[in-house]
């Protein structure tokens, strides 16, 4: 299976939390995969974001299933609904809604499928832990990301408070990333439009943006809520003034009441019908809602609310029966 470079105490933390979940598996709620004989291989590819979640629970799945094999790679939303729809994974991770044009050619590729929530994902703006700055408005984050930005020291971002005048190191993940489509879109007003110029460009690399901004004073980046809940001793997330004009940090209780806006979202796997015919990936899909939530809470991510686990159970049913 296909692991992205952590630290090493959080792979530590990470192995040992799945060691426990898997010793807990097999009882209420949980699969009885370990019966059915199953073997094959399992391709998944897509959001870097997701990966984690879906690397922990393809681990415990195969502790259950030695012969089936889950291959987790991280080429991106867009990258991995390429592959996709092109026939060539079984599963897509994603940090975004699949597009009108994915959609397309998930029809020309014959391609039939379902969105699944797997997470709740608080999308966290990070800085250095020595910066002063609290709150920030969604015009202050334009004027450091939007596609007109000039600013070049934090002193440029207005209305700042409290003044801060160290140069900006920008940070960001690349143009597959549903993370970067859904900044974008929530912070700046359209998909994919951010400046050019003055940008560290990490890809799909989010421990390049940890990297990056525990490194400089005036850093700045984002990525999911678990990038920051594994690095909370090295960055500081700001809080965002929402809708109704409250600062509210990533939190799980905010962003599953909604309140953590605009930054708040839904995380997903996107199974294709003709891939849950075969029973170990039915079974791979049915196991993953089944301990969902106990592994997120264990690797960063924020659980579904029962109505969203009944919602994603029912639509792979669906799925599944075709």
């Amino acid at each position: 299976m296909h692991l992205r470079q952590r630290p090493l105490t959080k792979t530590a933390g990470l192995l040992a939390a799945t060691t426990l979940l898997v010793a807990g598996c097999g009882g209420e709620g949980g699969s009885d995969a370990g019966g059915d004989g199953l073997s094959g291989d399992i391709i998944i590819d897509g959001s870097s974001t997701v990966a984690p979640l879906s690397e922990a629970i393809a681990a415990m799945f195969q502790q259950e299933n030695p012969d089936v094999r889950v291959s987790v790679g991280t080429s991106g939303t867009g990258g991995g609904f390429e592959k996709f729809c092109n026939g060539e994974t079984a599963i897509s991770d994603a940090s975004r809604q699949i597009s009108d044009e994915e959609r397309q050619a998930c029809e020309q590729g014959g391609v039939r499928w379902d969105e699944i929530t797997v997470a709740n994902d608080a999308l966290s703006v990070v800085v250095n832990q020595a910066n002063p700055v609290t709150c920030v408005t969604t015009e202050q984050l334009q004027a450091i990301y939007g596609p007109q930005a000039t600013a070049t020291r934090w002193s440029d971002v207005p209305q700042l408070e409290p003044p801060f005048d160290e140069q900006l190191q920008i940070f960001s993940p690349g143009a597959d990333s549903g993370t970067f489509d859904y900044f974008t879109d929530a912070v700046n007003g359209d998909e994919g439009a951010q400046r050019s110029d003055g940008v560290n460009i990490v890809g799909e690399d989010d421990n390049a943006t940890v990297t990056g901004v525990s490194g400089s004073p005036g850093g700045i980046g984002y990525f999911g809520y678990s990038y920051f809940s594994e690095n909370q001793d090295r960055l500081k997330a700001l809080q965002i003034r929402n809708s109704d004009g409250e600062c509210v940090g990533p939190t799980p209780e905010a962003t599953q009441d909604g309140s953590y806006n605009p930054l708040g979202r839904q995380l997903y796997i996107y199974p294709s019908a003709q891939a849950l015919e075969r029973p170990e990936v039915a079974e791979f899909v049915n196991f993953y809602l089944d301990n969902v939530n106990e592994v997120a809470e264990r690797v960063g991510f924020i659980g579904l609310t029962d109505e969203q686990l009944q919602d994603a159970r029912d639509k792979v049913s669906n799925l599944t029966a075709g």
